[in-house]
């Protein structure tokens, strides 16, 4: 069943708005590869592992509040795609991913903003589970309900998976893979290292420059990243990181141009922005 419900749980600033849009105007710092405003820090750093191209953000927030997600077009619907950098560009993201591309799905928990617009059980899903205050859990959907989380505080749950690193420990072994998906793939994942510093990870691949990563390579990444929970997001030729409206990888394309490096239309995105 799709269900819509408002969240109990609330992000809220200390600060005005007026205030806030004083001290960032006063205090940005933007380079190729850095974004700092006094709230937000974000630091892009290029790793080179397993005959890939590794793209990470390192992020550290003043406040849960920075980190967003949302729907193409704004709206929630089974047809509704953009890309990434189009999203990024509607929502004024300094940095963007990709998300879960819940649309390609029938089932899955779909919890956005404190809302929840999906209840339906996916059987054996993990989701990744982004609390009001920006600390992150994964759980099974077979385990706790939609409506549950969302009365635990839940402001954002993520259905694709499979969660990469829990309690600092690999949550998959060598075996482990996603329907469908190649040993080797392009791969976006997120991760929290302490309290209100993330990274975003996208990798490379499809092409002859970057192999790209089976999901236990990307699990040890993360966990070598110094990741505490890290979770696995829609890959392949879904894989896009945007900085500061700049597509900051090599997506390896969409559908409709299989053979063009491009990037492919989703349902969602992760972000950083006000």
């Amino acid at each position: 069943t799709e269900t819509q419900s408002p969240g109990k749980s609330k992000r809220t600033t200390e600060e005005s708005t007026d205030e806030q849009a004083r001290e960032v105007l006063a205090e940005t710092v933007v380079t190729d590869t850095t974004y700092s405003d006094g709230h937000i820090s974000v630091v892009l750093t290029t790793y080179r592992e397993n005959d890939t191209t590794i793209h990470v953000a390192d992020v550290t927030l003043s406040s849960a509040e920075y980190l967003k997600t949302a729907f193409a077009d704004g709206t929630y619907g089974k047809n509704i795609t953009d890309t990434t950098s189009g999203m990024a560009e509607d929502n004024g993201a300094i940095l963007a991913v990709n998300g879960d591309y819940y649309g390609m799905q029938e089932e899955g928990y779909v919890i956005r903003g404190g809302v929840l617009y999906r209840s339906t059980v996916k059987e054996d899903a993990q989701d990744l589970v982004i609390y009001a205050n920006g600390s992150f859990e994964v759980i099974c959907e077979e385990d706790i309900s939609a409506e549950e989380l969302l009365k635990n505080g839940a402001w954002d749950v993520l259905s694709f998976g499979p969660g990469l690193v829990v309690d600092g420990e690999l949550n998959v072994d060598t075996d482990d893979e996603v329907d469908r998906a190649k040993t080797s793939n392009p791969r976006t994942a997120i991760g929290v290292i302490d309290e209100l510093h993330y990274v975003f990870v996208v990798a490379d691949g499809r092409n002859d420059e970057s192999e790209g990563l089976s999901l236990y390579e990307l699990a040890q990444f993360m966990q070598e990243l110094g990741c505490t929970t890290a979770y696995n997001l829609d890959g392949g030729g879904s894989s896009t990181m945007v900085f500061n409206g700049k597509v900051i990888n090599d997506p390896s394309g969409s559908s409709s141009r299989r053979n063009l490096s491009g990037e492919r239309s989703v349902s969602d995105i992760v972000y950083i922005g006000y």
